[in-house]
């Protein structure tokens, strides 16, 4: 068996409203943006973090973050010298190489231990998971950390836009590819979390891994959501280091950019099929058993929507049971569960044998993450 034993998280600064993004993130080529108004209509976030000060520049970087977080756990009592793997997942790391969870253990600064860095998009954090739940679960390991961590901030500021001609010059002209590459600026925030993971706990709260789901439909469907890439006219890929430098900036090609239309029409679809799919491979658990639903939800544009899906599968989960902190902290990618489930953690809510599910969509190329875990106390 294998239990989360601890819990924490870590977001950098003071919150930033809506009214404040700008301040941090700037004006493309000082004009107010088009896109900054539905966006935040939509997706239903009052407050997020950045790792930035008010003059743009970086206090943390995505590996300190993490750090950060993992300290809190120190915090908790957990000797991280007792620690054998740690296991870290996020979309972009600060450098290509070497791996985010080499750079997170540096500056740990802990004894050898086995490293795993897993990437994607909001499902590396559930991949991390679950590679150190198998670690675990093998005896390959005692004790591991697994860890979720995003900095988008720097990607998001003004600066890296102020080039980019569909944006600037094609708003009007084309519309839809200037509003893919503009939207994810007031979607995205910057944070940390992580989770303990041992094969038994003396006391306190603990919650058990009876499993974890992945099911991808990349063979089904295109990409979504990129960075280091573009779309040609003819609709196929074309990557970084096939390209001119000079081409990078005005496509703002290591911008995280994603393609609207084909999210909506698919990442719910192929999430509740993914959730059958997850019920019909452990038929012992029920969904009435349900105690908290907790959703990695980009904007709740998506949650009324996600719930008709549901009902109309007869999969039906009351509004009480649902669980999000997207409001107040913001879309933090592959964070956003961790951040999640650790405000679940520390609420007093649970009891013993509760069932918390965790769901995670990815819209990179369609990519879904289930996982069920049973509150257990002595």
């Amino acid at each position: 068996m294998v239990y989360i034993t601890k819990t924490a998280h870590f977001l950098p600064n003071a919150p930033v409203s809506n009214e404040n993004m700008t301040n941090y993130l700037g004006l493309v080529n000082n004009l107010p943006s088009k896109t900054k108004n539905i966006v935040l209509r939509n997706n239903g976030i009052n407050q997020r973090y950045y790792a930035l000060d008010a003059a743009g520049n970086t206090t943390h970087t995505n590996a300190q973050l993490a750090n950060n977080s993992i300290k809190n756990l120190e915090k908790q009592g957990v000797n991280l010298n007792d620690i054998d793997l740690l296991s870290c997942g996020t979309t972009l790391a600060d450098q290509f190489l070497p791996s985010h969870a080499s750079m997170v253990h540096g500056l740990l600064n802990t004894k050898p231990i086995e490293l795993n860095s897993a990437t994607g998009v909001c499902c590396a954090g559930m991949s991390a998971l679950k590679y150190a739940y198998l670690s675990v679960l093998t005896k390959q390991v005692q004790k591991a950390i697994a860890c979720g961590s995003e900095k988008a901030s720097g990607l998001l500021k003004a600066n890296k836009f102020e080039a980019d001609l569909d944006i600037v010059n094609s708003l009007e002209a084309k519309p839809n590819l200037a509003f893919n590459k503009d939207f994810l600026r007031f979607m995205l925030s910057d944070g940390a979390g992580c989770f303990l993971l041992e094969n038994n706990f003396e006391k306190g709260t603990a919650l058990k891994i009876e499993w974890i789901d992945f099911y991808s439909y990349a063979h089904e469907l295109p990409t979504c959501m990129y960075a280091g890439a573009d779309f040609e006219e003819n609709g196929t890929m074309r990557y970084w280091q096939d390209m001119q430098p000079t081409d990078w900036l005005p496509h703002s090609i290591f911008s995280i950019k994603q393609n609207v239309k084909l999210l909506d029409e698919n990442i719910l679809k192929k999430g509740v099929e993914s959730f059958e799919k997850s019920l019909e491979k452990h038929p012992e658990f029920k969904v009435k058993d349900i105690n908290h639903f907790l959703v990695h939800l980009s904007s709740y544009y998506f949650k009324e929507k996600l719930q008709n899906l549901l009902a109309q599968k007869n999969i039906n989960i009351p509004d009480e049971k649902w669980f999000t902190n997207l409001k107040t902290v913001g879309n933090i990618g592959a964070a956003s569960i961790y951040v999640m489930l650790d405000e679940l953690f520390h609420s007093n809510k649970l009891k013993h044998g509760d069932k918390i599910v965790l769901v995670v969509p990815e819209s990179g190329r369609f990519n879904y993450a289930i996982c069920l875990l049973t509150c257990c106390q002595k």
